[in-house]
């Protein structure tokens, strides 16, 4: 109710209007954002051979490995 009262005001209204938002412009020169290009802010380089290996091993482990410890849990006879 508050914030519907505060929007229909004319002088909030005018000054949102006169605000000057401003971007500024893209380089032309390269397609990306930093002079460096793609791939250079990355600790390891994703081109080497044997890296989707590496990955999908990480990933797998890292995913598996919570499930792996709750089922050992749970059957691990209590002492």
């Amino acid at each position: 109710m508050i914030a519907a009262r505060t929007l229909s005001s004319p002088v909030l209204r005018q000054a949102v209007a006169r605000r000057g938002f401003s971007t500024t412009r893209a380089q032309l020169s390269s397609p990306y954002h930093y002079p460096e290009g793609p791939l250079s802010n990355i600790p390891f380089n994703p081109r080497k051979k044997g890296f989707a290996i590496k990955y999908w091993t990480y990933c797998t482990v890292g995913f598996t490995l919570p499930f792996g410890i709750a089922v050992w849990q749970t059957y691990h006879p209590a002492k």
